[in-house]
Parts: C-alpha cells; sequence; structure tokens
C-alpha cells in the first residue's frame, strides 16, 4: 500500500492512500528522499483513506507530497538468541556498534497480555541481598516491583545493584529497558555487566532522551516483546528491568499533546491509565516461564499524589520508596521503610519470623520518627526510660540497615557486601533485643552480617 504525506506536526504524521488504508498498529515507512529512513505506526483512523501515524524518528526533513509505504504487517522487533549480549533501539538496530542482527522471529510491539488461564501466581520469596528490602519490601518470583523516588536520591544505583546480585545467581536472562535514559547511565551499566561478565546474558533496549516521544514511548512495549520470546519460546526465567517508567508516562503525554488531546488532570494525556496497563499487564509470570521485574519511578516534585504515581502503584505487588530526607542523612540505600510495602510482607508467604521481625522493626522505627521533633527541641534525656531505649535500637537499626553496594565501590571504596535474609533477620533480631546496646552506632554503619560490628 503506497500513501502521501498530507500533514506533518512534530512526530505526529498524516497520510492519505489511494485505496484502502492499513490498519491501526501497522508499520509506515516514509520515502524521505537519501535523507534517511523514517519509520512510524499508524496511530488512528481519519477518514476512510487517510491515517494519523507517529513517527520514532526524527522527522527533520520530511516534506508534504513525500510517499509512504506500507505492507500492513505490525511494527515489530527481531527476537532470538542473537539478540543475548547487545544493545539495540526499539526496533532491533544495534546501538552498540556490532553487526545487524538477523533473526527467524519477529514479535509485534503490540501484544496482548497473557489470559488469566496461562499466568502464573506470585510464588517464592525472591533474594535480592539488600537487607532493607529483603527486611521490608520482599520480592517474590512473578512479582512487579516500583523502585520510587526523586531526582537524586539513587533509584538507578538500587536498580544497577539489583541487576548485579540477580543476574550473579540468576539462570535466566535479564532484559532491560532504557526508557529516555541518558546516555552515560547506559553506558555505565553496559561496562557494569560486561566487566562482571553478565553481558552475554542480558539484552538492553534503549530509548534515549534524544529519541521523538514516538520512539520513547514504544521501546518499553518493544523490550517486553523481547522478554516474552525468552519467558514464551525459550521457557526461560526472566528479569526485566525499567529505567524509568515515567518516561514511559512523559513520553505518552507529549505523543497525546501532539494528537490534539485535551489534557486530563495535571496535565497527563486522557489514556494514562490504559498506557500504563498495556505495558504492565504484559509483565507477569507464566505457565512457559517465570518473571520479575525491578522499575524505577521518578517521582515529579517528590510528589506521591501525583496521577502517574498512584496509577503505576495499582500494578505493583512491592513498593520501595526512596527519600530525600533519608539521603540527606547519608544512610544509603536511602529507603524509607515505614513509606514502603509489600504484599509478600504476609506470614503465610515470608513466614511468621520475617513478619514478626519487620513488624517489631517497624514499630521501633516508627516510635522514633514520632520522637524526633521532641528530641531536637528537648534532648534526649526528656523522654521516657523506655522511650531512651526504643529510640537508642532504632538509630542502631537504621545504621545497620545501611548497605555498601558493588556497583558503588569505586565511590565508596568500601567492598560490596551481599546479605541473605536469614543472616539480616539475625541482626535485626539482636538489635531490637538489646544485644547491640553497649556497641557505638557507627560500628554498625556500611557493614553486611552483623558480625563485622565486632563485640561490645
Amino acid at each position: 500500500m503506497k500513501g502521501v504525506v498530507t500533514a506533518i506536526r512534530g512526530s505526529v504524521v498524516d497520510v492519505r492512500f489511494d485505496h484502502k488504508a492499513p490498519p491501526i498498529g501497522s508499520q509506515l515507512d516514509f520515502l524521505n528522499d537519501g535523507l534517511g529512513q523514517v519509520t512510524g505506526f499508524v496511530h488512528s483512523h481519519v477518514g476512510e483513506s487517510a491515517v494519523r501515524t507517529i513517527a520514532v524518528d526524527s522527522t527533520r526533513g520530511l516534506r508534504l507530497g513525500c510517499q509512504a509505504v506500507s505492507t500492513g504487517e505490525p511494527m515489530s522487533i527481531p527476537v532470538g538468541k542473537q539478540l543475548l549480549g547487545r544493545v539495540v533501539d526499539l526496533k532491533g538496530n544495534p546501538l552498540d556498534g556490532g553487526e545487524v542482527i538477523e533473526t527467524e522471529r519477529q514479535f509485534p510491539l503490540h501484544r496482548a497480555p497473557p489470559p488469566p488461564s496461562q499466568r502464573r501466581g506470585s510464588g517464592e520469596i525472591y533474594p535480592t541481598g539488600i537487607k532493607i528490602i529483603d527486611l521490608f519490601s520482599p520480592f517474590t518470583f512473578g512479582g512487579r516491583v516500583a523502585v520510587f523516588g526523586g531526582a537524586g536520591v539513587g533509584k538507578t544505583v538500587v536498580l544497577t545493584e539489583f541487576i548485579h546480585n540477580a543476574v550473579e545467581g540468576h539462570k535466566g536472562v535479564a532484559v532491560f529497558a532504557g526508557i529516555g535514559e541518558r546516555s552515560r547511565e547506559g553506558l555505565e551499566l553496559w561496562e557494569e555487566l560486561r566487566s562482571r561478565g553478565f553481558m552475554d546474558r542480558t539484552v538492553m533496549v534503549f530509548g534515549q532522551m534524544k529519541e521523538p516521544p514516538g520512539a520513547r514511548f514504544l521501546v518499553g512495549l518493544s523490550a517486553v516483546s523481547v522478554a516474552e520470546y525468552f519467558r514464551d519460546i525459550e521457557k526461560k526465567d526472566v528479569m526485566f528491568v525499567v529505567d524509568n517508567i515515567y518516561r514511559h508516562v512523559q513520553a505518552g503525554m507529549e505523543v497525546s499533546g501532539l494528537l490534539g488531546r485535551m489534557p486530563s488532570r495535571v496535565g497527563y494525556q486522557p489514556t494514562l491509565a490504559a498506557d500504563i496497563a498495556s505495558l504492565e499487564e504484559r509483565v507477569t509470570a507464566t505457565l512457559s516461564g517465570g518473571m520479575v521485574s525491578i522499575q524505577a519511578v521518578y517521582v515529579p516534585a517528590d510528589d506521591y499524589s501525583d496521577p502517574a504515581i498512584t496509577h503505576t502503584f495499582w500494578h505493583m505487588d512491592s513498593a520501595v520508596v526512596l527519600s530525600r530526607d533519608v539521603a540527606a542523612e547519608g544512610l544509603y540505600p536511602s529507603v524509607d521503610p515505614l513509606r514502603s510495602s509489600s504484599k509478600a510482607l504476609d506470614p503465610l508467604i515470608v513466614g511468621q519470623r520475617h513478619y514478626d521481625v519487620a513488624q517489631e522493626a517497624l514499630g521501633a522505627l516508627g516510635r522514633y520518627d514520632e520522637l524526633r521533633d521532641l528530641i531536637s527541641m528537648l534532648g534526649m534525656d526528656e523522654l521516657s526510660a523506655e522511650d531512651q531505649v526504643v529510640v537508642n535500637r532504632a538509630r542502631r537499626l537504621r545504621n545497620f540497615l545501611t548497605q555498601p553496594f558493588f556497583v558503588a565501590e569505586s565511590f565508596t571504596g568500601m567492598e560490596g557486601r551481599r546479605v541473605n535474609i536469614e543472616k539480616t533477620l539475625d541482626g535485626v533480631e539482636a538489635i531490637l533485643n538489646g544485644e547491640c546496646d553497649g556497641l557505638p552506632e557507627d560500628r554498625l554503619f556500611m557493614i553486611g552480617e552483623l558480625e563485622e560490628a565486632g563485640t561490645s
């Protein structure tokens, strides 16, 4: 099918066909007079023979009257084992300077989520090796996890550490979706995975900040299609990592504006809930293979009531909230345990001991948080003897839950630590029981297991 460009508004291009128009979702290639290939996809029909398309390449140089060609096939990405170890864009073109990738299969970017009969519920606990997360926001196989935080609180560092710890003991495949990422961050992650020998089991799909909004909006869907291939065809367990899901929403908002839609709350697109669901509902474990997903979510202006954040919360099994106040105190990872949550923190899933220890720890940290203003005004001496004990143990607990990361060794000069859940519970239990009351607080700061602090 051949058509002619009739209107260009940024990344939105109208095309008129002589006869029947291609279906929604079809790929179009614009013949751009030697200025480089421009690809788009049909977003909607405008009359019987005209379509409105969204370009995923720059439309600079594209002119009215340019020819557009479509086979009627949906926009797809090549999928196969050949992608392992590679960095590609949403169309499967290499970004790592390597050879062009040729595969036998292609998966459409837009695919229906698996039916309920094929889904597998969240199962056993997935240990991350990060103490504060394993204690308060445990992950499960088949679950979706969000790392919420504003700018500069360490979302990417937590994600990278998770990838490091998970891939080291992970027998499957990792798929990383970089949505609206800085090229510097992508390069650092690629170098980290390559230096540790993990890149041969990883696929990285990037839509960088410089890309048009159409490309940034589709890159998450493209990465999910790659993950689905390894889950459904290769029948492997897949670790799906997204940085940053808010950029997916942001790109959708830009596309919506270019399409002339009336904005909804706080300027977001009226299709906000559907745009998030189109990605999240496909991220699930099935009878064919498992999938665990961790996703960074930027929180604009640290406002957790923002519509994009509340809509994302709905899809998550665990939420790790990073706090600017915690980061300002020099406590890393800067997780706020009082605002983080997990559906897996249930005696039937984590066990009675884990649940009891976590609840007691939350009680101590919550009481300390209530007393902080009073302490800053009047001092510790004005507290009751019982509250003084609680505060002292809560402060030691906060220090113990800090942890040096492997991916931050070059910045901190401290060797990374990975702690299993049982050792974490042992340490927290000892602190809450008063076994560390005689230890200086700084001995518990930035260590792994409690044994590293020595004895009082």
